[in-house]
């Protein structure tokens, strides 16, 4: 396998930029050639008046739940800014970067599962349990829209669910030009996606017929089921997480069919 196992190798990454450092970096390391082309674009809510009015009742709250970095980072940017976090509201994520996000902003006690990076794995988790959640006020923080099903059951479990907003979610602003005519020529290796909502993004790009044939790697079967549906082959599911993407890449250019793969 070498020490670069992905030498040579063309990957794209779809994360929203300021998501996708750490990953590009490994595949760097392994000799990739990473792609960046974000199929979200994250900003700031434009009006933070609801941000306020929510800080000023924080204390009303007993767990609040991030759903990812961005809700951590600009949550909390403004949050913070209003005033210090009650001493008596628990902090939850899920995933590795947002627990990462909420350690930098000095949480030390993170309510988080070990494995699984999706709402059903935190609804497993003992403090999302109706004994744990009946009767109790639950915060959750994220962007406009997303899945509703962790809200949906807290409040089938016995608990008072509230939202709030913290950022907007687009589509790109790339060209994507370039990246189709990489395609066109043989020239990708791989194409990463992390998000169901990407997808829906990726779907509607003119030209996307390009990029059908590229292999899709998808760390969450949701998702390789959506790339499946819109005609991507072939689509690899791996383990979560950057660490499960590298080790199905890895695993994927490293069997021997692969050896003299076009770069």
């Amino acid at each position: 396998m070498g020490e670069q196992p992905l030498a040579g190798r063309s990957i794209v990454i779809t994360r929203p930029a300021g998501q996708a450092d750490s990953l590009c970096a490994a595949l760097a390391a392994l000799g990739a050639e990473p792609l960046r082309f974000p199929l979200l674009t994250i900003s700031p809510v434009p009006d933070l008046a609801s941000i306020e009015a929510m800080a000023r009742r924080l204390g009303e709250f007993s767990l609040a739940f991030f759903v990812s970095p961005n809700a951590v980072n600009l949550g909390l940017d403004a949050l913070l800014r209003e005033r210090p976090w009650p001493a008596g509201l628990a902090v939850s994520t899920v995933g590795k970067g947002s627990e990462a996000a909420l350690a930098a902003w000095g949480f030390g006690r993170i309510i988080a599962p070990d494995s699984g990076f999706d709402s059903e794995s935190v609804l497993a988790l003992p403090a999302f349990q109706t004994a744990a959640v009946a009767g109790r006020r639950v915060l959750i923080l994220r962007g406009d829209g997303g899945r509703d099903l962790l809200g949906d059951t807290l409040r089938a479990r016995g608990a008072e669910v509230e939202y709030l907003t913290c950022y907007h979610r687009g589509g790109p602003v790339d060209d994507p030009a370039p990246l189709l005519a990489r395609a066109r020529l043989g020239r990708l290796d791989a194409l990463t996606l992390t998000s169901s909502e990407g997808m829906a993004y990726l779907e509607a790009l003119p030209g996307v017929e390009a990029l059908r044939g590229v292999p899709v790697f998808a760390p969450h079967p949701r998702i390789g089921e959506r790339a499946r549906g819109a005609g991507f082959a072939p689509v690899i599911t791996t383990a979560a997480g950057d660490s499960g993407l590298i080790d199905g890449l890895v695993a994927h250019f490293s069997a021997p069919n692969h050896n003299t793969y076009p770069g």
